[in-house]
């Protein structure tokens, strides 16, 4: 039977993102998983993350990437930025 090669993603929360799914943590997913894959596993934890879902900046590794469907490597660092609010 073949198993399937996990990769570990760090998730860092910011703001309501942080009050809707906690601290810092990590997620184990398949190889060859992408962001959108992640959210999926993040909007499981807490379904009000469909709700802000569009106000959500997505950054690996430091980097906001535009598209759902880049890939996630063994380590990568995913940040879950909300939107700043001014005053």
């Amino acid at each position: 039977m073949a198993t399937e090669t996990t990769i570990k993603v760090r998730v860092r929360t910011f703001a309501r993102v942080r009050e809707l799914l906690g601290n810092d943590f990590q997620v184990d997913l398949v190889e060859g998983a992408t962001v959108a894959d992640l959210w999926e596993q993040l909007r499981l934890r807490d379904r009000e993350m469909d709700a802000i879902a569009r106000a959500i900046r997505i950054a690996v590794n430091g980097r906001i990437v535009p598209l759902l469907d880049a890939r996630l490597r063994d380590g990568d660092e995913v940040s879950l930025l909300p939107p700043v609010g001014g005053g």
